[in-house]
């Protein structure tokens, strides 16, 4: 961080639109000469709920710090995983291809995310070019830019939803269940539909799987106190786990720090009722 925090200005664009329906970024552009790194930032909500005004304190952190930040909404819930991330990739290419308004290049511009976001944030940065995530085409007039990020940050993320959503379903049908699974179930059932959804979107199993990936190598990750994820692990699987993705000075590549989770069981192919938060 410098010595002395970046002023900074904010903006609201419509970055995708669905027919009536627009998705909204904000931009957090750091004043100096530049150019800035830059994140694409992700808020949490299960999947479910939030929107882009909760990236705000992270936001303002970054963009003080000498990071230009664009928090963006994306389709969630009903709409379900290959929309959220379509919309996530196409806001990586839409800030690559306004990298000038905010004041970065291309080839300095990342992504962050808190817990489901991270969990987003991840998984498009190690397929930038799933069929699935590309298919919405940035306008004809603007420039070749594809959605490959330079570094990653990762806030209490869920690195593996399902074993997550199982350590949920575990902890609701016991005899005290706790206070923190609340609608998780019904919230992973709603986004997700299958638990062979949760397998195939999942960073962790995808690793695990020798999955192709676009980045550097994939090492364990702590916080400054030796532990691994966020205090309580409820907002992960079924032991506390998080990650971290940095990118070395210098390096045109991502350096993906992770933690290995518990290896959920094989998905069962059986539908779970998909229904909408409590």
């Amino acid at each position: 961080m410098p010595d002395t925090p970046h002023a900074f200005t904010t903006r609201d664009v419509a970055y995708l639109r669905h027919g009536d329906r627009r998705l909204m970024a904000r931009l957090f552009v750091p004043h100096g000469p530049g150019p800035f790194p830059a994140v694409v930032e992700l808020h949490g909500g299960a999947w479910c709920n939030g929107d882009l005004t909760d990236c705000q304190p992270y936001a303002e952190a970054l963009a003080h710090g000498g990071i230009a930040v664009a928090a963006v909404d994306f389709r969630q819930g009903g709409d379900g995983c290959p929309a959220a991330l379509a919309d996530i990739n196409y806001a990586i290419r839409w800030v690559k291809a306004h990298a000038g308004e905010l004041n970065t290049r291309p080839d300095l511009i990342g992504a962050a995310g808190q817990s489901s976001g991270g969990h987003l944030a991840m998984l498009a940065a190690m397929r930038p070019d799933d069929p699935r995530s590309t298919a919405i085409p940035l306008p004809s007039a603007a420039p070749a830019v594809e959605a490959s990020l330079r570094a990653v940050a990762l806030l209490w993320p869920v690195i593996n939803p399902l074993s997550r959503y199982r350590h949920a379903l575990r902890a609701r049908d016991s005899v005290s269940p706790p206070s923190w699974v609340g609608d998780i179930p019904q919230r992973h059932d709603l986004f997700w539909q299958t638990e062979a959804a949760m397998a195939d979107g999942n960073p962790m199993l995808a690793l695990e799987r020798g999955e192709p990936r676009r980045g550097g190598r994939v090492l364990p990750g702590q916080d400054a106190g030796g532990r691994i994820g966020r205090p309580g692990g409820t907002a992960t699987s079924g032991g506390p786990a998080s990650a971290r993705v940095t990118s070395p000075p210098g390096s045109a590549s991502p350096r993906m720090i992770a933690v290995r989770s518990r290896r959920a069981p094989a998905p069962r192919d059986s539908r779970r009722s998909a229904r909408g938060p409590a």
